[in-house]
């Protein structure tokens, strides 16, 4: 068996190459490096520079590397952008992964894992989310990855090709500093990169129904991620026909305040956030019922989310040099 593996050196995408190639699998990565660092990728993981839009570099990929599985985590995935920029979202996270499948069918590889978002569910009002929670995406990004899944059954349906999408949630942490997310578009970063600059964190409304008034998420380690995607890849390994769709999530509801309490606590900046009102479309909870998840591909998140948010903060003083904090 060797994997594709697309984005694969992203920042969620080299922790799946590196817990797949830990595991024994054979391992080859795609990456147009427009926000990957090559350097991420463990040694002896061949890294192809390219794009998923590039159906003749595809085709030349999987043959040459004898691909016989693929996870496909390259996409854009800013909501803020997608809003900007749909088309561009569109033509990059749909357009590519069509390309990317018709290689993939005429190829004759048989195994597709697909990374999916729960921002597929929009602002649902179900707790906790599960798989049959109906989806109304409220960005172009939760579209494309939708229109995504639907894409991927569809080909499945039509190739013979086994399916795994995942739907993951909040995602932080790392493996070591050097792997760590050095994007600030997600809450821990965002907030790492205020107390950087000297100023309190923001919580964005404090009058949900909660129990402390502030807004309720699931937040999973990247190595459980990694590790979810391992056994998505072990599952169709096994002969697994069809497709499947799973949330990938800890099932346990953090509030924002509470997440706030863990940072200060490991940085040591005991800074008040900041209450500013709430943000539109904000849902006043979003937590996964990871069940199906544990029953189909025998996963479930091991790492607390004190350890994702001291691993974040090493990887952030790694990559940011911060001196002024902690």
């Amino acid at each position: 068996m060797t994997w594709l593996i697309t984005g694969g050196a992203g920042y969620i995408g080299a922790h799946v190459a590196r817990a797949m190639a830990e595991a024994g699998e054979r391992v080859v990565a795609l990456d147009d490096l427009s926000s990957g660092v090559a350097d991420r990728l463990p040694p002896g993981i061949p890294l192809v520079q390219g794009s998923s839009l590039d159906g003749d570099l595809l085709k030349r990929v999987l043959a040459e590397h004898a691909v016989t599985g693929v996870v496909h985590l390259a996409a854009r995935k800013q909501v803020g952008e997608s809003v900007a920029e749909p088309t561009r979202y569109y033509q990059e996270n749909v357009g590519g992964l069509a390309t990317l499948l018709e290689a993939v069918a005429g190829a004759g590889v048989r195994r597709f894992v697909f990374s999916s978002s729960a921002a597929v569910y929009g602002n649902p009002d179900a707790d906790p989310i599960t798989e049959d929670t109906a989806c109304a995406p409220m960005s172009p990004y939760g579209e494309t990855k939708l229109a995504g899944e639907w894409l991927v059954r569809a080909a499945g349906r039509a190739h013979g090709i086994a399916t795994v999408c995942l739907r993951y949630f909040n995602v932080a942490g790392a493996a070591s500093p050097e792997l760590a997310d050095t994007g600030v578009f997600n809450i821990i970063p965002m907030v790492f990169d205020r107390l950087t600059r000297g100023e309190a964190p923001r919580i964005f409304g404090d009058d949900y129904p909660t129990p402390d008034g502030t807004a309720v998420r699931d937040y999973l380690h990247v190595c459980d991620l990694a590790e979810a995607h391992l056994a998505a890849a072990r599952r169709l390994t096994g002969g697994a026909s069809g497709d499947l769709t799973v949330n990938i999530g800890s099932g346990r509801g953090v509030s924002v305040r509470e997440l706030m309490a863990l940072v200060a606590e490991v940085t040591g900046d005991t800074r008040q956030p900041v209450v500013e009102p709430r943000r539109p479309g904000d849902a006043p909870r979003a937590v996964a019922s990871a069940a199906l998840a544990g029953e189909e591909l025998g996963w479930s998140a091991r790492r607390e989310v004190a350890e994702m948010v001291e691993s974040a903060w090493r990887g952030w003083r790694h990559h940011h040099r911060a001196t002024g904090v902690g």
